[in-house]
Parts: C-alpha cells; structure tokens; sequence
C-alpha cells in the first residue's frame, strides 16, 4: 500500500466515523482504530501494522503525519478560476481512482468548454473494483477540470469546476 493510499484512508476514517477498519493485501495486513470516545473532527486515527513482509519501518513514519491528506484539497480551492461569474464545483463522493471516459479507446465524458446537464455523466470513480458514474449535479459550462486522468482522488475533492446556465 502507497503512503498517500494509507493517508487517503485515514482521511476517509476520519470523515465517515468509523471506528475501526482492517486491510488485507498480499505484501501487508492493516489495521486502523480509533478511539470510540473521540469526536470524528478530532480524533487522530492510530495505525498498526500487525504483520508486513515490507519493513515495519515504512509503517511508522505514516502513523507520525495522519492528516497530510488535507494539502490536496487546499491546492485544488486555489486553482478555481477567478473571474467574476459563480461557479459550481463537483466534487468526489468518494475515495478512489478518477477516469475521465469509460474505457481508454473512448472519449472523455466532458471536457473543458463542453456543455453539460444535470445529471450527466462527467467521469467515472473506481473505488474497491467498483466504477461508479459521477453526474453533475448543474447545467452550464466545463471551465476548469482539477484533475489527471487515471489519478487518485480523495472525498469531496474539486473534480471540475462548471459555469452554471
């Protein structure tokens, strides 16, 4: 598991309000707890690895650094365009990998300067081998699209900013 994979997590735990989740993987087992007692807003996730093939090591710096996820998320709010007109941000319902079509032979769902609908299909999520659809939830203009194709994305992270109708 990647270091923004485990931080992505935490983020997630933090958020939803799950107390406690494991994870299984071929090269290392994980698990995550946090204490019940504890609002969600202000609790602090603690890892333990409870056995890797990779060194342990790799685990204790990420147990030392739990909210790094949030920079992304700063750096997408800064990007968003400037110009005098209201814009709408759709953002990412969930974890996951962002695709911008269906498959690599097709063509993006949108992109920027294209018109959309409400509840068009503008990209696709793929959270646990799920692809899940992302529609958006205004009519108007793609004027900005905040992320790479075949990138990860965190929850409720800026995926497009639209020029609404």
């Amino acid at each position: 598991m990647k270091t923004s994979e485990i931080r992505d997590l935490i983020d997630f735990i933090s958020k939803s309000g799950l107390n406690e989740v494991d994870i299984e993987t071929k090269e290392l087992k994980l698990h995550v707890k946090r204490e019940p007692d504890q609002k969600v807003f202000k609790s602090s996730p603690v890892i333990t690895p409870v056995a890797a093939t990779a060194p342990v090591a790799q685990a204790t710096p990420i147990a030392q650094t739990p909210v790094a996820a949030a920079q992304p998320k700063a750096a997408a709010a800064e990007a968003a365009p400037a110009s005098g007109k209201k814009t709408v941000e759709i953002k990412s319902p969930m974890i996951g990998t962002f695709y911008r079509s269906a498959n690599p032979d097709t063509p993006a769902f949108v992109s920027v300067g294209d018109k959309v609908t409400k509840g068009q299909t503008v990209c696709i999520i793929e959270a646990m081998k799920l692809f899940n659809e992302i529609e958006s939830e205004v009519s108007g203009t793609v004027i900005k699209a905040m992320v790479e194709n075949s990138s990860p994305v965190e929850y409720d992270q800026v995926l497009f900013v639209v020029e609404p109708d």
